[in-house]
């Protein structure tokens, strides 16, 4: 064998794989690499591969040759967690993404609503890790001495620690710390660890293809060397696999690499149910080199240590290559977990140690602050792990040192599932049974590694205990049992919290969140902003405001009160993955707190349980989803239901909007559920108001002007137990829209009143008839008998007129109430109709004093009943002089088209609002004071129109620049002989 490389080489080829992994980064950050390669869910899963650290790299050899198949437990373990993803992971992200928890510490401070929780979970977790980081640090140290020759372990320590301190510094806090996700970080983890399962890989085709020769040989050699197969399986029937089993279990979620990659650097939920059953594969596709590895070693006879066999191999064989390939894959391993791991504890410790006894001040930039802090932290606890290592001394084994370190973080494992599936666990069995388990485990293990102890006498076993290989696994259980047993006995004899039971409620498995609806001292969003202004600064405190607002979409001027709480609790969590649970809420209930007035009112937000709802769909089974498709039918039910249907609490929030309310008032649902009913606009928010202070559960025909138009509604109310708070009663409003049915009666009416207008014109004709008959008659006599006196003559002769004029109104009007009996035709001028009406009209003086202007053509004739046109221009100038100013201007023209002649009148009033245009032509509609007309005039003209076959068309305003005047144009057919004329 000899010397592969140098100390300087061996440098510069680390110095050159670390650049290669920041500048994947860097280049994955800057948007180069394709995202959908970055996000997708096997980069990912290849990100979970930070696990395997150099322990799983190099030690797992050694734990193969020491416990045989019970290696395998390092891969099964974790294997078992990921194939529970749905009952034991996906959970704990759904928690972690919706309060931003962006560690262990995080969730259980968040949990058990206490910063002793956070706090003491960060500083066991600290003293827990440094073994794992010392095992990292030797695992390079001793490569670099076995591959040189030349064992300098203090200086290259010492020199790997500070280049490692700048990458992971470069890694994961090149910017602010703010809750981003570090995806270029992520793929270079993925990176990284592809590079360990092909170097492993390729070291274990090597031991099967270049020691032994292929599959054949060495099933030849092993039937040969049963002594190997023996000492694999021999180590199964004992304690330690089962315990080594329990422990990587428990790794999946309280190591600090792993909840960071599982779950705070999730980009998408649906990954980790690709990483359920990828990451396994990946785990046995990295054990299937170990057998081979360790066969080869024991055929070759390679002086180094087991746990070294696969950086030993290439030596033997005096393989530079495959010498190199071992290194860069154990550099990769060790590396990765030192990067991952620094930048969670690093968050840990400034978020539950750092801030909550020194935050930094509002005037300064927060960001800044934080960014700094972070990067010493880093610096110092990666130099915490070089002291701890130093102090151990080189020589360590990487079993003992990485047993030790997941033994203690198993601690955690009790706490973490209680989270889930134990709601009545508190803060102080948590606290009480980690003191407990960690006691036992610094005594049992921890102490024994740092120093030579002889072993100690355990009364109760009966037992010498020393730290072993075959004692470890009883220190592992007794730390458990006694976390386990405090843990329950103390939860048991002690109560929660309201905030404990309520963060229970919140972390629960089958569990829908329901915050509590209450309202916020802070009305709106800018007030949010000038109160976190105090303690985290102006423009810190507007840019947490406004990102909040964007991650739930919602404007800056929003007021609700369901969004205002929404958006507190978001800020809440965003402030959560920037300084931690604890900081975050005490920040938010010292500044943004709730009312303190109303207490006594306190009841569930239902907007929240809906929306909860609408995401938990796909995931309902069973009688759950028969109970949310029920729910649903119902909700359908009273959306599609043509009533208006609001609900309201007894703070008068709307609960319910449904679409009839929608289009009956025009105001949106999303704009109205979860706001007070006083902030309707009106008239809704009068007549709702009004209503809800009413003591009667019904109104009927309640008249409404709205836009111009008049409403007929019916409203009725009934008491309703809000949601999950039964001391507090709501109401339900309906409202019924009658206009339609007000409109049909009134048409009903009208026909009623035409009927009895044509049984009182045939009575009027009939009585009226014979004193007209007779007046008509002594005026012809009077005419005849004074045939010399012209005075006589004239007067007899108007009396004659004006009888054959109450004749004609008569008929007219049992015309209308029979519609369709129209009268013979003759040709009439349009010219003489207006003169005779425009000379009638002069006679009233009751009207406005106006200029009639007679402009039609007195060539243009129109097939039709002169007294019936007449009538129709007598309606048409009367309603135009009542609409004119005094001493306004009147004129009616004509127009002649091919088959059609249009007389129009034109006034220069105030025009007719566009709101009545469609109701002008019914009977007895009018716009005038009560006494001053009948609404017949427009019906009248509309039928006399219809039965000469014509068309009328009102514009208004005529003058659309001055917004005045109107104009009425009639279309009549015209007469064909004075067509034929004057074409």
């Amino acid at each position: 064998m000899q010397t592969s490389y140098s100390l300087t080489q061996l440098i510069l080829i680390s110095t050159a794989y670390l650049l290669l992994l920041f500048g994947v980064a860097w280049l994955s950050d800057r948007g180069i690499m394709p995202r959908r390669l970055i996000r997708h869910p096997l980069t990912y899963t290849l990100s979970l591969g930070v696990y395997a650290s150099a322990w799983a790299f190099y030690g797992t050899v050694g734990l193969a040759y020491q416990y045989g198949y019970g290696f395998l437990a390092v891969y099964l373990g974790l294997s078992g967690a990921f194939l529970l993803a749905p009952v034991l992971l996906n959970p704990i992200l759904r928690i972690t993404r919706t309060y931003q928890l962006s560690s262990l510490a995080d969730l259980f401070a968040f949990r058990f609503r206490s910063s002793w929780a956070g706090a003491l979970t960060t500083l066991f977790m600290l003293i827990a890790v440094l073994p794992l980081l010392a095992l990292q640090i030797q695992a390079v140290v001793d490569s670099i001495g076995i591959l040189t020759r030349e064992p300098q372990p203090a200086r290259i320590a010492l020199g790997f620690c500070a280049w490692i301190i700048l990458f992971t510094i470069l890694f994961g806090a090149r910017h602010i710390a703010t809750r981003e996700k570090h995806e270029g970080m992520v793929f270079a983890i993925a990176f990284e660890s592809l590079v360990k399962l092909i170097a492993i890989a390729s070291i274990g085709l090597y031991a099967v293809y270049g020691v032994f020769g292929g599959p054949g040989a060495l099933e030849l050699w092993l039937m040969e060397n049963q002594v190997a197969l023996a000492t694999l399986h021999s180590p199964l029937q004992e304690g330690p696999w089962r315990t080594l089993l329990l422990v990587f279990f428990a790794a999946a979620i309280v190591m600090p690499h792993m909840y960071h990659m599982t779950f705070t650097e999730n980009l998408n939920p649906r990954s980790l149910v690709v990483a359920s059953w990828a990451l396994p594969l990946f785990l046995l596709l990295m054990s299937l080199a170990i057998p081979p590895i360790l066969w080869a070693g024991l055929r070759l006879g390679i002086d180094t240590h087991p746990e070294y066999f696969t950086l030993g191999l290439g030596i033997q064989v005096d393989s530079p290559l495959l010498s190199l390939v071992a290194y860069v894959g154990g550099l990769s391993a060790a590396s990765g977990l030192i990067i991952v791991t620094t930048l969670a504890l690093s968050g840990m410790a400034l978020n539950h140690l750092v801030l909550p006894l020194y935050q930094p001040p509002a005037g300064g930039n927060i960001y800044r602050w934080l960014k700094w802090t972070r990067r010493a932290l880093i610096a110092a606890i990666i130099m915490a792990g070089y002291g701890f290592y130093y102090l151990l001394g080189p020589g360590q084994g990487l079993t003992n040192l990485g047993i030790v370190s997941f033994v203690a973080t198993l601690q955690f494992l009790p706490a973490a599932l209680s989270v889930l599936y134990w709601p009545t666990a508190n803060r102080r069995g948590f606290i009480a049974g980690l003191l407990a388990g960690a006691s036992v485990w610094s005594l049992t293990m921890l102490l024994p590694l740092m120093g030579s102890w002889p072993g100690f006498y355990i009364p109760v076993l009966d037992v010498v205990y020393v730290l072993d290989d075959t004692s470890w696994h009883l220190a592992a259980i007794a730390s458990l049992a006694a976390n386990v047993l405090v843990f329950t006995l103390v939860s048991l004899f002690t109560d929660l919290s309201p905030e404990e039971q309520a963060a229970a409620e919140a972390c629960a498995v089958d569990n829908v969140r329901r915050p509590q609806r209450r309202d916020l001292v802070a009305g709106s969003p800018q007030e949010f902003a000038e109160q976190l202004a105090k303690p985290l600064g102006a423009k810190t405190a507007q840019k947490e405001v406004e990102k909040a607002l964007r991650d739930l979409d919602l404007p800056f001027d929003e007021c609700r009160p369901y969004a205002l709480r929404r958006l507190r609790d978001r800020i809440e969590a965003n402030l959560s993955g920037l300084m931690g649970p604890s900081v975050a809420q005490d920040m938010v209930e010292t500044f943004l707190p709730y009312r303190t007035d109303n207490e006594t009112y306190v009841t569930e937000d239902i907007h929240f349980i809906e929306t909860r709802l609408e995401e938990y769909q796909s995931r309902l089974t069973g009688l759950a989803a028969e109970l949310d498709a029920l729910r649903r039918y119902h909700r359908q039910t009273l959306q599609e239901l043509p009533m208006g249907v609001c609900s309201l609490a007894k703070d008068q929030e709307i609960l319910m909007w449904n679409r009839a309310m929608e289009e009956l008032t025009g105001v949106p649902a999303l704009q109205v559920v979860g706001s007070r009913l006083t902030t309707l606009p009106n008239p809704w928010r009068d007549l709702l108001l009004d209503f809800v202070g009413q003591s009667d559960e019904h109104l009927h025909k309640k008249r409404l002007g709205l836009d111009g138009q008049t409403r007929w509604l019916s409203l009725h109310k009934a008491a309703i137990i809000e949601p999950l708070s039964p001391v507090n009663s709501g109401l339900v409003l309906l409202v019924e829209d009658l206009t339609e049915n007000q409109s049909l009666e009134d048409k009903l009416i009208h026909s009623e009143r035409l009927a009895s207008i044509g049984r009182l014109a045939a009575g009027v004709a009939h009585e009226i008839g014979n004193p007209i008959t007779g007046i008509a008659c002594l005026a012809q006599n009077l005419r005849e008998e004074r045939e010399n006196d012209e005075e006589i003559i004239e007067t007899s002769s108007q009396i004659i007129e004006q009888t054959k004029r109450v004749s004609r109104i008569v008929q007219s009007l049992m015309s209308f109430a029979h519609a369709g009996s129209r009268q013979s035709t003759e040709a009439v001028s349009l010219a003489d109709t207006a003169r005779e009406a425009i000379g009638l009209l002069s006679l009233n003086k009751r009207g406005n004093d106006v200029q009639f202007y007679n402009l039609c053509n007195p060539e243009h004739l129109v097939d039709g009943d002169p007294q019936r046109l007449a009538q129709v221009l007598i309606n048409l100038l009367s309603n135009a002089r009542d609409a004119s100013p005094a001493n306004g201007v009147i004129r009616a023209r004509s127009e002649a088209g091919e088959h059609t002649i249009d007389l129009i009148v034109e006034d220069e009033g105030t025009g007719i609002p566009k709101a009545i245009m469609d109701q002008l032509f019914e009977p007895f509609f009018t716009t005038k004071e009560p006494g001053q007309g009948t609404g017949l005039g427009l019906a009248l003209v509309y039928s006399i129109v219809e039965e000469h076959y014509g068309q009328i068309i009102i514009d208004s305003p005529a003058d659309p620049i001055q917004q005045r005047g109107t104009r009425i144009r009639v279309t009549l057919p015209r007469h064909v002989e004075a067509a034929s004329a004057l074409t």
